[in-house]
């Protein structure tokens, strides 16, 4: 296992370089910083060279992503357009972000797998068609129409939340947000965990459990759901990295100043040590996220062996 874990990680670095290259590319290539740093308005050429200079904008995009790298690796992202460090931003915006997907992430797990399993050992019957009908319905609405409804009803009309999330971002005010956040992956979870515990349950190892009369939850607990969560573990732990950077929407329904606010406001602003600095550290979430998924495969089947 040791060894595996090394050479996972070994294996991260170059997909870490080769993504971080692509977006910072990517992200400078949008258009001139300086320009948007002046909203627009046509600055004097001397302090524009001046600050393109200080920005290693004039120097060539290989040059300013080796200087931007070395700045990483020493835990400086860089500094915003308006003089405040990348990293304070992100000690701001990243425990916001952070406490919303774990709400919505233990939310689609618990109720997403929950339902799944109800709804693979009842197939065929009233469970089954409810949970896929509930299921479709979600998936078919965008993620911004539930976040303007539960906004609308439970904060407007009813008033059983604040429709903003104040500043500092209470759990209690992250509850709603966050199932709006998980609301389609728990349709998603819902939908393969049913299909696999539907598949496996007529697998011969089940009906073997079964003859040896092993009581229901047991072979229910320890046979069909170690195999079955297989997948499930995989596009949670796939999600876990969607629900940090896919926040963007929810936060700006609510008004919560985490990852995604920061994000959507260095994009309309070009900001872009803002925008890199943040996608950089949603990148080692991501392939962090992958490498505990594969760990994970050993624990739900005994039969994976890593070496």
């Amino acid at each position: 296992m040791g060894r595996y874990v090394i050479r996972r990680l070994l294996q991260m670095i170059p997909v870490f370089i080769g993504t971080t290259f692509l977006i910072f590319f990517m992200v400078y290539s949008l258009g001139d910083p300086v320009a948007a740093f002046f909203a627009g308005k046509a600055p004097n050429p001397a302090v524009a060279a001046q600050i393109r200079h200080q920005l290693w904008l004039d120097r060539p995009l290989w040059a300013q992503y080796l200087h931007y790298m070395a700045g990483v690796f020493r835990g400086d992202f860089g500094t915003s357009f308006n003089g405040t460090p990348v990293s304070t931003l992100m000690a701001n915006a990243f425990p916001i972000t952070i406490r919303l997907a774990i709400i919505a992430f233990l939310f689609e797990m618990i109720f997403g797998i929950g339902l799944g399993v109800a709804s693979g050992l009842r197939r065929g019957k009233l469970t089954d068609t409810l949970v896929l009908l509930f299921t479709l319905v979600v998936i078919s609405i965008p993620v911004f129409v539930i976040g303007y409804l539960a906004q609308y009803f439970l904060g407007v009309k009813w008033g059983v939340i604040s429709p903003s999330v104040s500043f500092g971002a209470p759990w209690n005010e992250l509850i709603v947000p966050g199932i709006v956040l998980g609301s389609t992956s728990l349709a998603y979870v819902a939908r393969l965990t049913r299909t696999t515990v539907a598949e496996n349950s007529r697998a011969d190892f089940v009906r073997t459990a079964v003859a040896k009369g092993l009581p229901r939850r047991r072979v229910i607990s320890n046979h069909l759901l170690r195999n079955s969560l297989i997948p499930v573990v995989t596009f949670l732990g796939t999600d876990l990295g969607a629900l940090m950077g896919g926040a963007l929407v929810t936060e700006r329904i609510f008004n919560i100043q985490g990852v995604g606010y920061n994000l959507y406001q260095g994009i309309v602003t070009q900001n872009t040590p803002t925008v890199v600095g943040f996608v950089t550290v949603l990148v080692i979430i991501y392939l962090v996220a992958n490498l505990l998924v594969d760990l994970l495969y050993a624990v739900l089947d005994p039969r994976i062996r890593y070496v």
